[in-house]
């Protein structure tokens, strides 16, 4: 029964596993909803444009047309950083600094995967995805908070639909969000370990990611969805990770997103998106998840390599909390938790367990061909 709750919850909350989602127009293929500010290219070579904020892709949602925009969380959260990004981004060099214009926020423009409708990078029936990471079904979620270790695991590329997934995602019923560190060829246009975000568009039948369709609300001025992650750790040297949180507001009952070990914000998801995340969530999920085509076998998850090999070698998550029925950031409940792969011969997880920061686990592997 637990594997088949893992499955069902990657299939709902990372890959869009609804038969037959609809073809959606990709914003980001055209000239968005204004006129460019300005255009940066970073030190990686990634481009990205500054569009007005209030021009934004979200605002082509048909739920969203009256949205007022909420610059910062009405209530402050544990942890939440409300100072602008630069302040904190110079000593964080895991994404890089897009310096749009005040009132602007950044794009992504260059990598090839823009010109994909969003039904092409959703799941088709045809493939396999798996995982293995700490998985808790709770009550009463309000948020997550957790650290990831990022490695760059070796994917097929761009006309193969597979993906290697480190993250977060929350979700109640048929709805979740997440974000994380991907390498997905075919969504980002190459091989590269890319920061990206993902909701579930129940209205439309789809998976959406980052700015691509209409939904997120991003306020932040410099940092761009889609960036490269850099450094990446190296097996049996430098370890390098991200941090990142999810909270509902509870005023709003927006879901926000920061990053960072600051917890910088970015933006969020609006109330308006969701049926049943309108209240709360229930579930989450931080750890691993790949997904291979139809054909192919399934690729590396993590640093590649089996979780007993431990720190320095193995991918982890750890730090991991959750925003309780009272906001209060907690440990989940031990009861309702636990840490399992889903195909142990490929991808393991070891020495699970808490402590004064919160869970943590070590997991991963080098994939297989059956």
């Amino acid at each position: 029964m637990e594997h088949k709750l893992v499955i069902v919850l990657c299939f709902y909350l990372a890959i869009g596993a609804k038969a037959g989602a609809k073809h959606g127009e990709n914003i980001a293929s055209r000239a968005l909803y204004g006129s460019v500010n300005k255009t940066i290219q970073t030190e990686d070579g990634d481009i990205f444009v500054c569009i007005n904020i209030n021009q934004q892709p979200a605002f082509g949602h048909p739920l969203l047309k009256d949205h007022v925009i909420q610059m910062k969380p009405s209530s402050f959260l544990p942890g939440l950083n409300i100072r602008s990004p630069p302040q904190v981004w110079d000593s964080n060099k895991q994404l890089p600094v897009v310096e749009c214009p005040t009132g602007t926020v950044p794009i992504l423009q260059n990598n090839k995967g823009e010109n994909m409708s969003i039904s092409s990078i959703s799941h088709d029936g045809n493939g396999r995805a798996e995982v293995a990471g700490i998985k808790s079904t709770l009550s009463v979620i309000y948020g997550i908070r957790v650290e990831i270790n990022v490695y760059q695991p070796e994917v097929k590329g761009a006309n193969d639909d597979e993906r290697s997934v480190s993250l977060i995602m929350i979700g109640h019923e048929a709805e979740g969000i997440g974000a994380g560190a991907y390498v997905y060829p075919r969504l980002s246009g190459d091989n590269f370990a890319r920061f990206h975000i993902y909701w579930d568009d129940t209205k439309h039948q789809r998976s959406c990611y980052d700015l691509r369709c209409p939904g997120f609300v991003q306020v932040s001025q410099s940092i761009g969805l889609g960036g490269r992650l850099q450094p990446i750790s190296v097996y049996d040297g430098p370890q390098y990770s991200i941090h990142i949180q999810v909270s509902k507001d509870p005023a709003t009952g927006h879901w926000w997103l920061a990053f960072g070990p600051d917890n910088t914000m970015i933006g969020y998801w609006p109330t308006e998106l969701f049926r049943s995340m309108k209240d709360k969530a229930t579930i989450q999920y931080a750890g691993g998840l790949v997904r291979k085509s139809a054909a192919g076998a399934l690729p590396q998850m993590g640093s590649g390599h089996f979780a007993s090999e431990g720190f320095g070698k193995a991918a982890f998550v750890r730090n991991l909390r959750v925003f309780n029925e009272l906001y209060q950031l907690v440990t989940p409940d031990t009861r309702a938790t636990f840490a399992k792969s889903t195909r142990e011969d490929c991808y393991s997880v070891s020495r699970y367990g808490q402590d004064a920061a919160g869970m943590y686990v070590y997991y991963g592997g080098p994939g297989c061909n059956k």
